[in-house]
């Protein structure tokens, strides 16, 4: 506070404490250990689901656009992708046009295990709801379109950041090459092809 008694920019700019974050953090880790209590047969991790389930809404992807789209490193998809596959949940197959690059598709397996694991997660939840007083649980139909809402900010948020990461990346290894293009010329060297990244 200022010695005029007004709040500084720092106070103005700080996110109210409605433990919004806290509560959602908290429901998701609930329903994780229901769900385990309610399938203890379930084998699969959260994280397999999660890239399965994307990938059975966006068939075709590959392995690096699955890693930006799930916010997971490449080497950590690599390592579900290989434990699904084994275990027949989930196929590589090359992409149309590029050799060198494959796609990921569920297999049936894979789909099957997607939808008992979101039928659980629906158990849970509305055997939950049964539990709580009639005004919550319409306090909690009335929030959906504003949760759902909010789950899209977020996305879009993650979405324009990557898309900034990815042009900063770009300019940032234009000006690194178009310097090591002048060092080359000064010493009377050739510059040499740029080495070309991986395919996803």
């Amino acid at each position: 506070m200022t010695g005029s008694g007004t709040r500084g920019p720092a106070a103005d700019s700080a996110p109210p404490p409605d433990g919004l974050a806290e509560g959602i953090a908290r429901l998701r880790r609930a329903l994780r250990r229901g769900a385990r209590v309610a399938d203890p047969g379930n084998t699969l991790a959260v994280a397999q689901f999660e890239l399965l389930a994307a990938l059975a809404e966006h068939p075709g992807t590959r392995p690096g656009q699955l890693a930006r789209r799930l916010n997971m490193r490449p080497n950590t998809v690599t390592t579900i992708v290989n434990a699904l596959g084994s275990r027949g949940m989930l196929e590589r197959v090359t992409a149309p046009g590029d050799r060198r690059a494959v796609e990921l598709t569920v297999t049936e397996a894979g789909r099957e295990a997607v939808l008992a694991w979101q039928a659980t997660n629906a158990a849970v939840l509305h055997l939950a709801l049964s539990t709580l007083p009639a005004r919550q649980r319409r306090a909690l139909a009335a929030a959906v379109p504003a949760l759902d809402a909010l789950a899209r900010a977020i996305d879009r948020l993650a979405d324009n950041a990557g898309s900034a990461d990815s042009t900063s990346g770009a300019d940032n290894a234009g000006s690194v090459g178009d310097a090591g293009s002048a060092g080359d010329r000064e010493n009377g060297n050739p510059g040499q092809p740029a080495q070309q990244a991986d395919p996803d």
